[in-house]
């Protein structure tokens, strides 16, 4: 009898996520120091990097020949050239760690060929153990999980995104939560059904929910349809993005089209859908820009930025409100942007 695929590593990433989630607490009980990356609502901690340190380390010495990346740990390009990447986020929803709120999580996932194939989320606050491998399936602290059958659909969303705008949307079935990799992980073990962003995210937010959701017979993809792949040499996903049961990814589709709920663009190129948001003038003058960012719904541009050498904003148009999440958006992408262009109400 042969034995389940990737047992070892399952095992493995799971002991790691449990002496994570751990060194987690023990931040907590002495108090943390918090600092910030772009702002208020990005911010970082001395348990990051050493849940990271000790995770990372956990992996390399039992998988030598595999790529790690982490969002607290220093890129390296050899992980470009190899099969089997980790991808880690050793506290999905610092925020909600640095605040008291128990929705924050370790994120564990392996992706092979840029697939994600294995995905191990661990809740520390309420020790909730998600594990899971693509065709052998998911479990919840160590018993057999999966999509519910419920036909009136959880929408797991963002409480941030919720708070400053959701809320005013008419989207039956919205649940706001914070850790991304929480909500991957829920709905896999049945306990939501879907959920989608506006925002970007980048690899490690999504890794092993993404593994997890596939798991379950799930996927996660971007807001144009177009599917993610893992460890590309900038590992970000330049838009929001939508995941669940298919039957609910279906529904959901067809409901935020009908809503026109609204997504960011970084970086968009004329290779990609989106770029037909952006008038015919805009498309023959940006072409080939590298630094071209839209927020857009229902087939055209609600804001646009375009940032250029050493950050500086070159033009910030379109309404108030989608200018200042693009610009969020972007400012957490690219850091501290330059002196900006004055902003306009045109986006014609």
């Amino acid at each position: 009898m042969t034995s389940p695929p990737l047992l070892a590593e399952l095992d493995a990433a799971t002991r790691l996520a449990l002496e994570a989630g751990e060194l987690l607490r023990a931040h907590l009980r002495r108090g943390l120091t918090v600092e910030h990356k772009t702002g208020a609502d990005d911010p970082v901690t001395a348990a990051d990097r050493e849940a990271s340190d000790l995770i990372l380390r956990g992996l390399h010495a039992a998988f030598p020949e595999d790529g790690l990346l982490s969002e607290e740990a220093a890129d390296s390009p050899a992980r470009l050239g190899v099969e089997r990447v980790w991808i880690v986020d050793p506290i999905d929803g610092t925020k909600e760690f640095t605040t008291g709120s128990p929705d924050f999580a370790v994120s564990i996932g392996l992706a092979v060929g840029g697939d994600p194939v294995l995905g191990v989320v661990y809740a520390p606050a309420t020790d909730e153990l998600f594990a899971g491998v693509v065709g052998v399936g998911v479990t919840k602290n160590g018993e057999p999980a999966g999509f519910s059958d419920r036909s009136e659909y959880v929408v797991s969303v963002s409480d941030t995104e919720f708070r400053r705008e959701l809320h005013r949307a008419s989207l039956p079935g919205m649940a706001p939560s914070g850790s991304i990799a929480l909500k991957l992980a829920r709905i896999a073990a049945g306990e939501a059904d879907v959920t989608f962003t506006m925002s970007p995210r980048s690899e490690w937010d999504i890794a092993a929910g993404h593994a997890l959701v596939r798991a379950s017979g799930g996927e996660v993809r971007r807001r144009d349809g177009r599917p993610i792949r893992y460890n590309l040499a900038r590992p970000h996903i330049e838009q929001g993005l939508l995941g669940g049961r298919l039957d609910a990814l279906a529904w959901l589709e067809e409901e935020l089209a009908a809503r026109g709920l609204p997504t960011a663009h970084l970086g968009l190129t004329g290779e990609d859908p989106a770029w037909n948001v952006l008038p015919e003038g805009d498309r023959a003058a940006l072409a080939g820009h590298p630094g071209v960012f839209v927020r857009h719904a229902g087939g055209r541009a609600l804001a646009l930025i375009v940032v250029g050498e050493g950050g500086t904003v070159e033009r910030a148009e379109g309404d108030a409100f989608h200018l200042e999440r693009l610009t969020r958006d972007v400012t957490r992408a690219l850091g501290t942007l330059g002196a900006a262009a004055t902003p306009t109400g045109r986006l014609d």
